[in-house]
């Protein structure tokens, strides 16, 4: 139900709203230090009403970071390609599920992630203690689990609308929290190890 409710907020937002926050999250993520000294970024392509990551992930290139984008497995999991420009993604429907725009070159492997100096994180919300609400497919949850066997320690980063960070929202044992969030108004960090 709270999944629901931030799904509607988002989907009232005009594309000029959408427009405005895209720049503002670009200009602010780009002054973040992770990514700032990051040399692979794992992010995602936005889809509808999302917060918008392609001007982010065009300046990242830009800096010669090599960008990693998901693409979807069959299982929820997520295998991962390289961003190299608009023209190296591709939009793919997933069966009943939304369309996604996904890496269109080769595929480097769902154990690419691990290289990842931070992780771009989608989300409906995130609280106080760094608790990040996903979408319920599980598929980021897999990919939190593959850094920590892999003893991976990168910086973890979700974008978000200013309305959709919140109090507090579920977790779960297996939840993990983020180190930052970057909305159109600012960033906020969050103290764990």
């Amino acid at each position: 139900m709270l999944r629901r409710e931030f799904l509607t907020v988002r989907n009232r937002l005009t594309e000029d709203d959408v427009r405005e926050a895209d720049r503002a999250l670009a200009e602010r993520a780009l002054d973040l230090p992770e990514l700032a000294r990051g040399r692979t970024v794992a992010a995602y392509v936005s889809v509808g009403n999302e917060p918008g990551t392609l001007a982010l992930l065009d300046a990242l290139r830009a800096r010669d970071v090599r960008v990693l984008l998901p693409a979807l497995l069959p299982d929820n999991d997520l295998d991962w390609g390289e961003y190299t420009g608009p023209d190296s993604v591709a939009r793919v429907q997933h069966g009943g599920k939304m369309a996604l725009f996904e890496p269109s070159g080769a595929r480097l492997g769902p154990d690419a992630v691990t290289a990842a100096d931070v992780v771009l994180l989608p989300g409906l919300a995130v609280d106080a203690r760094g608790m990040r609400l996903g979408r319920g497919g599980g598929s980021y949850d897999r990919v939190l689990a593959r850094l920590e066997r892999a003893d991976a320690r990168p910086r973890l980063v979700v974008l978000l609308y200013d309305t959709e960070v919140v109090a507090h929202v579920p977790a779960e044992p297996h939840d993990k929290p983020v180190h930052a969030v970057v909305t159109p108004s600012g960033v906020r960090r969050f103290a764990h190890p």
